[in-house]
């Protein structure tokens, strides 16, 4: 089914009403198989959001569904699957609908828009199919700066254009209804509301805050030690990243936060006491994803998560690497860890999983006496400050 076209001709007559002009979109086609799959495009999301009648009922909900998954730990982001089938809940949240909270949700307005314009029985069909295919798709609306929100003020709503992007056409609303179109950037995103239609890239994962909450063990966090130093013999000690700092943007601002995965890879509790020891123990890695908002870059963002909670001195070295997170197929990171007996380095091999596409910010061996030194102190890796700590 051509969903894609069908949207074109429906929004064509809500956008004319409105007084944007949208020749460029209805010429546009899309490739066979991306109508077969029910493809969504951004621009058509984007364009869908500004022919609507947003009011401020709305608007607290999209600004409740950001600010939550932002507490959550992941970015101001309200992803269309929790706008269909719950309203106003944010990533991490659960599934409860909150649609009682509204009289009028988003998700209303826009099946209105569309099904409003369907006109035949086939029509309608394929309009209650994009819908479906947009309700379980991986587009959301990003707001930054939605808890600067000034309660009144309507947004700017614009899409990712990808490519790395600075600037795109975006669509304003007007207090009498039309719509008009404007060039948008990041700075206008810093002085007025401006919605992003992108795609989410982290609800898949759970951040460290959710983690956090999921087992109790790992504490509150902002100053605590998830798990606790361990009990065992006094010249075992736990690594802990006390805090991370990134220095620049990994991706275009239309793209939003970037999604750090810090990965290491240790050996707990090694104490070999002849070579066949060594042959017995396995490699673990440790990783978990830290979502660095744009108004936090070159801030100390605290972590306190523990990387390798028993380090004993037969461990010289660990294996370390961060990236952010940019997708593409599942590879690895070959690597080593090394470890010492009766004088003598002993490297244990092991695989950190990556993705291809994935920004590395800095992988290599982490060694005891390295830490040891920087202990407790900003060390820069990269683009980012760690201050990681033995305890």
């Amino acid at each position: 089914m051509r969903y894609g076209m069908f949207l074109r001709g429906a929004l064509g007559v809500l956008l004319a009403a409105s007084g944007v002009g949208c020749d460029k979109w209805e010429e546009e086609v899309l490739d066979p198989e991306q109508q077969e799959q029910g493809f969504i495009m951004l621009e058509e999301v984007a364009q869908l959001l500004s022919a609507v009648p947003l009011e401020r009922e709305q608007m607290q909900e999209v600004q409740e569904a950001a600010g939550t998954s932002a507490g959550n730990g992941y970015d101001e982001e309200y992803r269309m699957r929790d706008l269909f089938t719950a309203p106003g809940c944010g990533v991490g949240e659960e599934a409860s609908t909150k649609a009682h909270k509204y009289s009028r949700p988003l998700r209303d307005l826009l099946r209105e828009a569309v099904l409003g314009r369907s006109g035949t029985k086939a029509a309608e069909g394929e309009a209650e199919a994009w819908l479906d295919s947009l309700a379980v798709s991986d587009v959301q609306i990003y707001w930054p700066g939605s808890d600067t929100w000034d309660g009144h003020s309507l947004p700017v709503i614009t899409y990712d254009p990808g490519a790395g992007a600075a600037r795109n056409e975006g669509y304003e609303l007007l207090p009498d209804g039309s719509v008009r179109k404007v060039m948008v950037d990041e700075q206008m995103s810093l002085e007025r509301p401006v919605w992003v239609v992108n795609r989410n890239t982290d609800a898949d994962y759970k951040s460290l805050e959710m983690l956090r909450r999921e087992d109790p063990s790992w504490g509150s966090g902002g100053g605590d030690i998830l798990v606790g130093p361990t009990k065992a013999d006094g010249d075992v000690r736990t690594l802990v990243v006390r805090s991370l700092k990134a220095l620049r943007q990994y991706d275009s601002w239309f793209a939003g936060a970037s999604e750090f995965w810090l990965k290491i890879g240790s050996i707990e509790k090694f104490k070999a006491t002849s070579e066949a020891d060594i042959r017995q123990y396995d490699p673990t890695v440790t990783d978990f994803m830290i979502v660095v908002r744009r108004n936090q870059l070159e801030q100390e963002v605290p972590l306190n998560a523990v990387l390798v909670s028993e380090w004993t001195p037969q461990l010289s070295a660990s294996a370390f690497m961060m990236v952010e997170d940019d997708g593409g197929t599942r590879t690895t990171w070959k690597a080593s860890t090394t470890v010492k007996y009766n004088s003598k380095s002993y490297g244990i091999e092991l695989e950190i999983p990556l993705n291809s596409r994935d920004d590395i910010v800095w992988r290599g061996s982490l060694s005891y006496g390295f830490i040891e030194k920087n202990n407790g102190l900003p060390i820069r890796l990269g683009d980012v400050e760690l201050v990681l700590e033995l305890i």
